[in-house]
Formats: C-alpha cells, structure tokens, sequence
C-alpha cells in the first residue's frame, strides 16, 4: 500500500484527469453548471490529498476544511445524496483504473482502495446530511484544527506572504505579523539556490502544482526542511489569484537520513580495508609463483652455463600469465566495489557466484566449504555492486566466527529460492550463533560482537540498510542448532 501511496502522490493529476472524465461527472457538472475550474483545482485536489491523509494515519476519518467546503458547495447547488455517491465512486474507480496503469492491481490492494474509500464516504455521508449551517461549524472547528497543526501559508502572485499557520509559526519562529506583507524568499536559507526558486515559480505561473523539498531558515539563524505542495488558486475566469503552500515538517528525517549517510561512508571506507585485504590474499599465490619463476633463471644458469630460449620463452609465458591473473583480480574488484548508478536485472545465482569467488583464497586457507542450493529461476531487478557487498559481508563474518572460536568443520550454507513473488536468500554458518543478548542489537551501527576489536560494527548496519533502502527488502537473524542464519527477503516483479 505505501508503494501505491507513494504513485498516487507523484500522479495526483493524472488520476484526476480519469476522475473528471468519467461520464457521471461530466454529466452532473454539466446539469449542476458547477465551476469546473473550482473543482478542478482546488476541491478534487483536496479529495486526493484527503484520501492519502487518511490511509497514512490509519485512522477511521479525520476533519479536511477543503473537503467539508466541498461538501457546502455541493450542498448549495443542492446535489441529491444518491449523485455525492456517483461521483465519489467516480473518484474510487479513476484510483482502481490507475492501478491497473502501473500494473499494482491486486486483491488486496483493490479491497483496501474499497474499505478506505467505504470508511471515508461514510463520514462525508454524515457531514452532509447536516443542513448547511451545522457543516458552517464543522468547517469553523476544522479550520481551527488546520490553523494549529498544519504548516500551511498563503501568497499573492508576486510570492508576497498573506497569510501563514500558527503551525507555520511555530516551525520557523516568527509571529504572524513578523511574516505577513514579507517576500516569501525572506525565509529561504543561504544554501537554496535562486534558481531553484525560478523554477518553482516558473511551475506555479504555469497553473501547475509543484512538490518538492524546501530549507528555510528560522529567526534564531537555524534552519529546518519541509516537504512542500504549492496550489495555484483561480478565480471564476480561470486566472490565478494567489497561491497556498502546504507543508510538512522533515528536519528530523532529514537529520537522520544526513547519519545514516555519514555512516554509510563510513563503512564503506572499512569495506575499502576489506578489499584490499582480500586483494593482498588473491595476488600472495600468483607473486609467489613470479618469484620462484624469476629465481629458476640465475639458479639454471648457474648449474647449466646457459638459459635456452624455450626455458626463457617458457618463465616469461608463465609470469604473464600470472600477471594477467592479477590484473583480472583488480579489475573484478574496481568494478564490483564502485557505486551503481543504476540497478540491473541480474539472476542471483549469479551474484552469490561472483560475491563468494572474491572470497575464495580466504575459503581456502581457512578451510571454509561453501554449500550452495539454488532454486530462483527468475531475474531480480537490485543495485548489483551493492548485493555483491552484502553477501561478501555476511560469508566474512561467518569466516570470522569460526575462526575466532576455532571451529573444526567449518561451512557456510546458502540457500536462494522463491515463494509468494519474493526472493530469499539464506546465509547459515556452524560458528555457534550469537548470544540472545547481542542478537536484537547486531544491525545497530557501531555495535560489534568481535572480540578481538577488529570489527567497526558497520558491516551489518550497511546491510541492513543496502537491503531496507537500496533494494525494499528486508533482513532477519536467527540462531539455529549449529550457527546463525540470516534470512533476507527481496521484492520480485
């Protein structure tokens, strides 16, 4: 549901589009000689941006002044009960029939759009069986609602400030009539670029509604983000008349989101130590071959008197073919560890093939067995470089357990299949698991389990987060009888 929340707010036009089209609507503006402008712009707007409110909070209803201002003005043009029914049901069928556009159309997902859409008319329903002076309060009582709690402002066609919120006070710090007659850009912090603005400007003269992320600054000198919605209002003849800005208030998950990147650089910079630990294990063999290769010439010169050219041709074949191994190597690792910048249709069988051969030399010396059970057939779309940093992760991890507790039979079982449109993954070691008191905290950043302090306690955050929010999947960790086994799940198309 929140992914088709999130493209009904990036298609909100669209889907209004659908919505005036319907022919019960076109007929019922049409016998009612409804504003179409009016509806158009301000009240289908607000039927959508109630819709979303109210599936976001999950709660039964709550109070829209621009939706009960709807309500009064079809209650004016005295709309019978059974037409507010036609063309609300309108506005449902346009969001089933957007769904079926971006290919989301499940049971389920139909069945919530109806129980949501049931649960909201019911209200509106009951709000407009109330004759008109009784909505009047209701509107008073919402607006007063809106007032305190929703960041919202007003500004006339030059961006002069008309009116704002006592919320919008509250958030930036100044009364009222310190902001009233103000140019709006008086509040935009030094980072915000003036183009930026040109181009919002730009948008909203064009009749069109912008969304996007704003940073102001508050009287004190500090400054806080808001995600933003600018409406152009009309006037009967269609020409704009002001514009309103509705807000939400993200300094905190902006904060948050500037943390967890910091300490995704962070880790980033300890995988860099990884690789180049791993780099240093896969060349020990092939330098050590060149150096034996290089020592045979002055040894069979000596106890020979002379090197023939098929010894010299067959020494300089063998350290170039060394050499080429060791290019490969870097190669592998420069392109697997550079960020993408897009994501690929990969098979996974493939990604844990690619992830587990960097790992081969280190498998090796510590007598690791890799067992590996494939059953995913079909294609995975992910940030490839990313997924191969995860798996690489997890399998060292596993190494290092083992290790650190001197395990005898060491292995590591991976297991990918498919079920219910969803791809799995299994990581399983023998290494003993981890202690029921550290096995809620592991994902945390800076937390690590390794005793000898070698851990940055980044590695499973990074996972964590690759998996959560690069790939819209999700990681759990579990103990079983031998080990640990973490258990990541994938969407599918």
């Amino acid at each position: 549901m929140e992914n088709f929340i999130e493209q009904i707010e990036k298609n909100k036009i669209a889907i209004i589009r659908k919505w005036i089209s319907f022919p019960t609507v076109i007929e019922l503006i049409k016998n009612y000689e409804l504003d179409e402008n009016l509806f158009i712009r301000r009240y289908s707007f607000a039927v959508v941006e109630h819709f979303i409110s109210v599936i976001k909070k999950d709660e039964k209803t709550e109070k829209n002044s621009a939706v009960i201002d709807f309500l009064k003005y079809l209650k004016k043009q005295n709309f019978k009960i059974n037409e507010l029914f036609l063309i609300f049901s309108a506005f449902r069928d346009s969001l089933i029939d957007f769904l079926f556009k971006i290919k989301m159309e499940t049971i389920e997902l139909i069945e919530k759009i109806n129980f949501n859409f049931e649960r909201i008319f019911s209200v509106l329903l009951d709000i407009y069986s109330k004759s008109i002076s009784q909505i009047e309060s209701a509107l008073n009582k919402s607006i007063d609602i809106v007032d305190k709690y929703v960041i919202m402002s007003r500004t006339d066609t030059n961006g002069i400030i008309l009116s704002v919120s006592n919320a919008f006070c509250k958030v930036s710090g100044y009364e009222s009539f310190e902001l009233i007659g103000k140019p709006f850009d008086f509040l935009k912090h030094s980072d915000m670029k003036d183009e930026f603005f040109a181009t919002i400007k730009e948008i909203i003269e064009s009749g069109e509604m912008w969304q996007g992320e704003i940073k102001n600054q508050k009287k004190n000198g500090e400054f806080y983000w808001l995600k933003t919605t600018i409406h152009p209002n009309f006037d009967n003849n269609g020409n704009i008349t002001s514009y309103d800005a509705i807000n939400e208030d993200i300094t905190s998950q902006k904060e948050l989101k500037n943390q967890q990147n910091l300490l995704v650089e962070q880790s980033k910079s300890a995988a860099m130590g990884e690789m180049i630990s791993m780099i240093a294990h896969q060349w020990r063999q092939p330098l050590q071959a060149v150096s034996i290769l290089i020592q045979k010439l002055p040894l069979l010169k000596e106890i020979q008197g002379e090197i023939s050219d098929e010894m010299l041709n067959d020494v300089v074949s063998q350290v170039s073919m060394q050499l080429d191994y060791m290019s490969k190597t870097i190669d592998d690792f420069r392109d697997y560890f550079k960020p993408n910048k897009k994501k690929e249709e990969v098979y996974i069988e493939n990604v844990i093939n690619k992830s587990m051969d960097f790992l081969t030399y280190l498998f090796k010396i510590n007598s690791v067995e890799i067992r590996y059970k494939n059953e995913s057939t079909s294609k995975i779309e992910l940030f490839l470089n990313e997924m191969v940093q995860v798996f690489i992760n997890l399998a060292k991890n596993s190494c290092d357990a083992m290790i650190e507790r001197e395990i005898k039979d060491r292995f590591i079982n991976i297991y990918s299949y498919e079920k219910n449109k969803k791809l799995y993954i299994e990581f399983e070691d023998n290494a003993g698991g981890i202690s029921k008191n550290f096995l809620n905290k592991i994902f945390e950043p800076y937390f690590s389990t390794k005793s000898n302090k070698n851990g940055t306690g980044l590695g499973l955050y990074m996972i964590k987060t690759i998996i959560e929010q690069y790939s819209f999947g999700k990681i759990d960790v579990y103990n079983t009888e031998v080990g640990t086994k973490f258990i990541i799940e994938l969407p599918l198309k």
